[in-house]
């Protein structure tokens, strides 16, 4: 099984990886120095273009083994290590995988100036060629450890509170600027030689999370009050002033002034405050407000980055297969000898060696042949994070489909109950209605000729526990409907959590701006706090329908499905907003409380009224522990809708039920 894998820069940056097995620092530092300070490496390897793995020599040391290969024209390393005892025939194919995946998606990133490191999610990518690779060889994946990502070891850097520049948004998925850490000292020799960082801890680049707005900020110009006392070219303070220039004895700033409280709250200072950073700022007394105070302008986002157009001229996303298949399927395009000059995976030697393992045929399985393999199943199914009712359940399924039947040849009872649990999987995860959400607003907002409907908009109502991400998803719903070219309505029902409406507000800020560009609209409705959400989403989709919107996206409060005063509410928004479909958001770390919270909201809106789907978010986060997917679906029978996969307006993704299945059987 392989220990670990790598990707650095030849300056010692560590990019991305992934630790199966604690290895000591010292193996990829001795590589590193040997390899490329001291270059012993052959002259086949070490000239022309990137080649194959496996045409550069292994390197061992003590008990590991490294195989490595490197993009030259981006300055990339990587490394695979496993234990010399093991041969592992696929890692030579996996390493010329993972490199073509990694330039394809990174390397127009890693090509701008002054990029030191990038903040990548990859593990996805990573989990999928291993999980192939390792099927097409005959190799059991290892279970005993969870695999690690390095970014979830290394604590956060000293830079990372450095605020990125407004002229530059955050690229996608996300570049980081600022120094890196190197496994190379910053002492340089008298003949230029690197000199290698002793045998210590080597962690990786610490990722930098980067806000879904794609530019600026508040104007930062501080309150009028504070502007008219600062004066007019009043000096920022360094901390450094003489204190000669400080007057002696107590300051009457220093001391605590009374405070009077009126009904609009404190008297001395409620005029200049500035609380809503989503409004421009102004100047001066006279109130003119100041359009370089505002944000840049939002990068545009590709369409073929994060979805495709169809025959019909629709955008539909993509998933995390169809990215990495073409990435693949291009790369071997340009070099067609790639695919036999990787070594023997899919060889026969490599089919045999899994062929003859744990061989059992023609066996009648029982109670008691079941029993140890489904109490291993069901740890494996919590380890990836299935609540236990689901995962007792499903066992329980596949103990009764199994007991009484004869295996094939050649197949064992493990093998079997892989097999049947991973069919128990697609069942519970294919959707038994339509999830074709373009067919259903196009039938409602601009219904055929033949159809006695009148048009109207196609409402969509967003719920969920607090924190989850439920306005992010959101204007990433709004952002892939504004492919489409639809007229959405944005409305703020989240009179309660301060903020939630200035939130919307950046949302639709933004949006507008990158709606002009594709040939959507997008407007926000907002009536501020303390009212009725209720009654304010009714007089939203009334004001749609005047104004001809094709689609209403409502953003509510979030509450704890276990209080039953706040979970009363949402029968009443039910009735009075009528949605067409109601999506709650889950997030996919949230683990055995998913179930719970599923089935409170899906009862909450009435006898009459259920959810409509799920929305994951958060699937960047944790791998390929989503057992979420299972344990909520299966709690309430209802299909997931889309995938949250990051922060930014295009980082939504459709279910693939084959990788979400994969992940879980890994």
């Amino acid at each position: 099984m392989l220990d670990t894998f790598e990707i650095l820069t030849t300056s010692g940056v560590v990019l991305w990886s992934k630790t199966y097995a604690p290895i000591g620092a010292n193996i990829i530092n001795s590589l590193i120095n040997d390899v490329f300070i001291e270059e012993r490496i052959s002259p086949t390897a070490s000239t022309g273009a990137d080649v194959s793995a496996s045409r550069n020599p292994p390197y061992k040391k003590e008990k590991y083994t490294l195989k490595w290969t490197t993009a030259k024209d981006l300055g990339l390393i990587f490394v695979a290590v496993y234990q010399s005892l093991l041969h592992l025939s696929w890692i030579d194919k996996l390493l010329d995988n993972v490199r073509v995946l990694f330039t394809g998606l990174y390397g127009e990133q890693l090509k701008k100036p002054h990029t030191s490191g990038i903040e990548c999610h990859f593990d996805d990518y990573f989990d999928r060629q291993m999980q192939e690779l390792e099927k097409t060889s005959g190799i059991a994946t290892a279970t005993s450890s969870e695999p690690t990502s390095a970014a979830e070891l290394t604590p956060p850097s000293s830079s990372a509170g450095t605020e990125p520049s407004i002229d530059e948004p955050p690229p996608i998925p996300g570049l980081r600027k600022g120094p890196q850490k190197s496994i190379y000292s910053d002492t340089v020799s008298a003949d230029i030689t690197p000199v290698p960082t002793p045998d210590t801890s080597r962690p990786a680049s610490p990722a930098v999370s980067h806000l879904l707005t794609a530019k600026g900020g508040p104007g930062g110009r501080g309150s009028r009050r504070a502007r008219k006392s600062a004066g007019p070219s009043a000096p920022v303070s360094s901390g450094d002033e003489s204190p000669a220039r400080r007057p002696k004895g107590p300051s009457k700033a220093a001391s605590k002034q009374k405070r009077i409280w009126t009904d609009n709250g404190p008297e001395d200072d409620g005029d200049g405050e500035i609380l809503d950073y989503s409004a421009p700022t102004t100047s001066g007394i006279d109130g003119v407000i100041e359009e370089d105070a505002r944000p840049g302008a939002v990068e545009a986002v590709s369409q073929e980055s994060w979805g495709r157009k169809t025959g019909k001229g629709e955008f539909v996303l993509k998933d995390l297969d169809e990215e990495m298949d073409s990435i693949l399927a291009s790369a071997n395009a340009k070099n067609p000898q790639a695919e036999s000059s990787s070594g023997i995976v899919g060889s026969s030697l490599g089919a045999i060696g899994g062929l003859f393992r744990n061989v059992i045929g023609g066996k009648t399985l029982t109670k008691e042949d079941l029993a140890k393999p489904l109490k291993g199943m069901e740890d494996h199914l919590l380890k990836k994070n299935v609540a236990r009712e689901a995962a007792v359940r499903l066992c329980e399924s596949v103990e009764r489909d199994l007991i009484g039947l004869k295996t094939e040849n050649f197949t064992s009872v493990e093998n079997t109950i892989r097999t049947a649990m991973e069919s128990a999987l697609r069942k519970i995860l294919t959707p038994t209605t339509s999830l074709d959400l373009l067919r259903e607003i196009q039938a409602v907002s601009a219904p055929s000729s033949s159809s006695l409907s009148k048009p109207r908009p196609y409402v969509m109502s967003i719920v969920g526990v607090n924190g989850v991400g439920k306005s992010t998803n959101l204007s990433k719903i709004c952002f892939f409907l504004l492919q489409n070219k639809f007229k959405v309505l944005i409305v703020a029902c989240d009179t309660f959590r301060s903020g939630a409406v200035e939130q919307l507000r950046v949302h639709a800020r933004n949006l507008k701006e990158l709606g002009e560009r594709e040939g959507g609209q997008v407007e926000l409705y907002e009536r501020g706090y303390g009212k009725d959400a209720a009654n304010i989403a009714k007089d939203a989709v009334e004001f749609a329908t005047v104004q001809k919107f094709d689609v209403v996206l409502i953003d509510t409060a979030g509450r704890r499905h276990n209080d039953a005063r706040l979970m009363s509410s949402l029968e009443k928004f039910a009735k009075l907003a009528q949605p067409d479909k109601i999506l709650m958001v889950g997030e996919a770390l949230v683990g055995t409380d998913s179930v719970s919270q599923a089935r409170n909201f899906n009862a909450a809106f009435g006898a009459q009224r259920k959810l409509d789907g799920f929305i994951i978010s958060k699937c960047d986060t944790v791998g390929d522990m989503v057992g979420t997917l299972v344990s909520m679906v299966h709690a309430t029978g209802i299909p997931v809708l889309f995938l949250g996969t990051g922060q930014h307006y295009s980082d939504l993704r459709t279910l693939n039920i084959k990788w979400a299945v994969g992940l879980l059987m890994s």
